[in-house]
């Protein structure tokens, strides 16, 4: 009796071994076929018009700025490439603006500067564009408040541009963690 045992266990081994590869084969074939995997790319975007003050939403990144932030909601835009793009405005509290093109990319927690604008109400293209990690900071939070409040669910985009204006509309839902 122990040497059935024996052998079934002896041919439940080599059925497992023989089986093993041709699982893993199929495993990663049937992923392979199920997923088109290409690298990504970033698609090229116009630059938007110049913001007008009567389409800039407030931005509340919290009380540990004296600056104040909007968002031009006619620059708002989202893309295949999973890229939300938009014009920032950033108010000092002594009186001066920064105005920005930028674009968040919510699989990766990235922020990328597209075009600095001028007081002349004209766009000078960024110098060195590259992609950055989105870092918490408790002063100038614009980044991490967009990517975590209204850009993206976890690492997901939101699917359009009017969500995304709807949601700066309302404010802050002030429940959601960003992982």
């Amino acid at each position: 009796m122990i040497t059935t045992h024996i052998k079934f266990a002896c041919w439940l081994a080599a059925g497992w071994l023989a089986a093993g590869p041709v699982l893993a084969q199929w495993e990663g074939w049937d992923y392979n076929f199920d997923r088109e995997i290409k690298p990504w790319a970033e698609l090229q975007q116009q630059i938007p018009a110049y913001p007008l003050d009567n389409n800039l939403i407030p931005l509340d990144v919290g009380a540990a700025t004296p600056h104040r932030f909007f968002i031009d909601s006619k620059s708002i835009s989202t893309a295949a490439d999973g890229v939300v793009r938009y014009t920032l405005v950033i108010r000092a509290a002594g009186g001066a603006s920064n105005v920005s093109f930028e674009g968040i990319r919510c699989e990766s927690r990235e922020q990328k500067y597209y075009a600095i604008g001028h007081n002349n109400r004209t766009w000078a293209r960024a110098r060195n564009p590259q992609w950055r990690y989105i870092e918490f900071q408790n002063v100038n939070a614009q980044h991490i408040t967009l990517y975590g409040e209204y850009f993206c669910r976890g690492k997901i985009m939101m699917e359009s541009a009017e969500q995304i204006v709807r949601a700066l509309r309302r404010g802050p839902s002030r429940g959601q963690t960003v992982d």
